[in-house]
């Protein structure tokens, strides 16, 4: 992988692919999204998502509570992190060439021995009942609909079991935190496997809850109200732990004072636990759950010697999520990971740090070209998938348009997300030239971050100097 001296950037690499998944005669995905809402338009009918980016976060938030708008789509600090994301894939103009013959376009890559139809994976959002009562699952069955990969959240709101049988046959990888309980790990890891998890993704940006001032000011932690804890309440080991809290103290924490908002966080709980709500209100397990989780939730002390640990724990390949600097990414695979994700945790954790998309060439350039790096953080349509590509990436999660699509139009309006993001993702590789990832048509992009500059910045910050 190298950048020449025009600031121009060659895709990575990936063994050839079959074709893409689109109906026959459509000339692809994108020709055939296209005449779907155009047919439809035909008959008076418009797509209830919007398709622009900023059309759909803005139908998204007049849909969805304070609440879930404060959590989905806020961010750590000024929100300086997730500006900057934005900024850095804005910064590269993709350079199209011509007269080259695009009738046939494939989107397949391959990862860790599995064929996806394009190079988007949906990622994980923890606590998305926020949004939706079955948000998991709608996001689960949309995923599979498409053929994308569904990477299940360690906070979901549904059990991983439950999930995977929503998306039968369709391709999920599994997200995990890493406990304080090291039986409680390796719980989850085999529960993912025994699921059908095709990777495990360690997030490892979350060790400490990033300083949130959405959350922070609406007084919000959704798994205070039990919210996102579905793969601890139905993991026995996490159950094992909950009886124990009960075994050793007749009332779990500090008395809780009676509010109506003390009230409706108990109720939150008491619907949110495996069992009747009825029964749970008159249970004290509810809430022994929810401080048991308080207790265990991430690993402030989570180092190297973890992740070691990790190829005798569980077949699966294991991708390290949260990766920006490259040294931790050449040491990842020297101690034998299968991938990492050039993430900032979509702007969440820490304000004022480097963009994904500005770090993603420079973990590339440190691993080489072999090297399995996904990028996360600040896409938001198939043209940043594009620029991803050509960045380094061998593909890409996608995080908050799935919720939003969710938030406007349910299980439907996470399929109409996807399908529009492959579908720009299709027609911008073919008017950029290029058929599919590997067919030696140079996907360029240019550095312009003023009019009619063209430099090579692939390793400096984005400036406007």
């Amino acid at each position: 992988m190298t950048v020449d001296d025009a600031g121009a950037r060659a895709l990575p690499p990936v063994p050839p692919p079959p074709p893409p998944r689109a109906a026959p005669g459509s000339g692809g995905p994108g020709r055939a999204r296209q005449d779907a809402v155009y047919r439809a338009g035909a008959l008076g009918r418009r797509p209830r998502v919007p398709t622009d980016p900023a059309g759909l976060e803005r139908a998204a938030r007049r849909r969805m509570s304070r609440d879930a708008w404060a959590y989905v789509a806020g961010g750590a600090g000024s929100g300086a992190t997730m500006r900057a994301n934005r900024a850095a894939l804005d910064a590269w103009a993709i350079v199209p060439r011509v007269l080259r013959d695009v009738t046939a376009r494939d989107l397949s890559v391959e990862l860790f021995g599995h064929r996806y139809p394009a190079p988007v994976l949906v990622g994980p959002v923890g606590a998305a009942a926020l949004v939706a009562p079955d948000a998991d699952l709608a996001i689960a069955r949309a995923a599979a609909s498409v053929g994308l990969p569904y990477v299940f959240s360690n906070q979901g709101c549904a059990p991983m079991e439950q999930t995977a049988a929503a998306m039968g046959d369709g391709p999920r990888w599994f997200q995990l935190y890493w406990s304080k309980d090291e039986e409680l790990v390796d719980s989850f890891l085999g529960r993912a496997e025994r699921a059908g998890a095709q990777a495990v993704v360690v997030t490892l940006d979350t060790t400490l809850l990033g300083w949130r001032p959405m959350d922070l000011d609406r007084g919000l932690l959704p798994f205070v109200r039990g919210l996102g804890l579905a793969q601890y309440t139905s993991d026995p080991r996490f159950r094992e732990l909950v009886r124990e809290r009960l075994a050793r103290s007749e009332q779990p924490g500090r008395p809780l004072r009676v509010t109506p908002g003390a009230v409706r966080t108990l109720l939150a709980m008491s619907r949110a636990y495996p069992g009747s709500t009825w029964a749970n209100l008159r249970s004290r397990e509810p809430r022994a759950a929810v401080e048991t989780f308080l207790d265990a939730y991430s690993n402030p002390a989570l180092s190297w010697d973890h992740v070691a640990t990790l190829r005798e724990r569980t077949r699966l390949p294991v991708v390290l999520k949260g990766v920006l600097h490259p040294d931790d990414a050449r040491r990842a695979f020297d101690l034998g990971v299968d991938g990492v994700v050039v993430s900032n945790h979509g702007g969440r954790q820490v304000d004022g740090a480097v963009a994904a998309a500005e770090a993603l060439p420079r973990v590339r350039e440190a691993v080489g070209a072999d090297r399995t790096v996904l990028l996360d953080s600040g896409i938001r349509s198939g043209a940043d998938v594009v620029k991803a590509l050509a960045l380094g990436a061998d593909a890409v999660l996608l995080g908050r348009p799935s919720v939003y699509g969710l938030a406007v139009a349910g299980e439907d309006g996470v399929r109409e997300v996807l399908e529009n993001v492959v579908a720009e993702l299709d027609l911008t590789a073919g008017l950029a030239g290029v058929t599919n990832w590997d067919d030696g048509a140079e996907l360029l992009l240019h550095a312009c971050f003023s009019p009619g500059r063209r430099v090579n910045v692939a390793y400096r910050p984005v400036s406007n100097q």
